[in-house]
């Protein structure tokens, strides 16, 4: 079973910052996007930033300037960077990454457990 292992969350004062660390547990035929999105109580999960197999980014608005997604393709690794982290960015984070683990079969969506990141003073 795919696991998607997400890292690095925790309790941080604003403008501080942390990083999140999502390993994918198998190698792929093809992982196409990876990304974040978040929750917090009592809202839906929002996107937070995509990443494509070759390096295309896609932010939302809430997190421009202030948060970067990276990966390590050879790891099967995402990154999220977040800076100047503001008390409306906690929620639960979840890992996300669509792909073909193998040739034989379709494109599927994964998901991580989620991390939990609080911003409070």
């Amino acid at each position: 079973q795919v696991q998607l292992v997400e890292s690095g969350g925790g309790l941080v004062q604003p403008g501080g910052s942390l990083r999140l660390s999502c390993v994918v547990s198998e190698r792929f035929y093809r992982l196409n996007v990876m990304g974040w999105y978040r929750q917090a109580p009592g809202n839906q999960r929002e996107l937070v930033a995509t990443i494509t197999s070759d390096g295309r980014t896609n932010y939302a608005d809430s997190v421009k300037g202030r948060f970067t997604i990276s990966r390590d393709n050879a790891k099967n690794t995402a990154f999220l960077q977040m800076n100047s982290l503001k008390p409306e960015d906690t929620a639960v984070y979840y890992c996300h990454a669509n792909g073909r683990r193998r040739i034989t079969t379709p494109a599927g969506d994964f998901w991580g457990q989620g991390t939990q990141v609080t911003v409070s003073s």
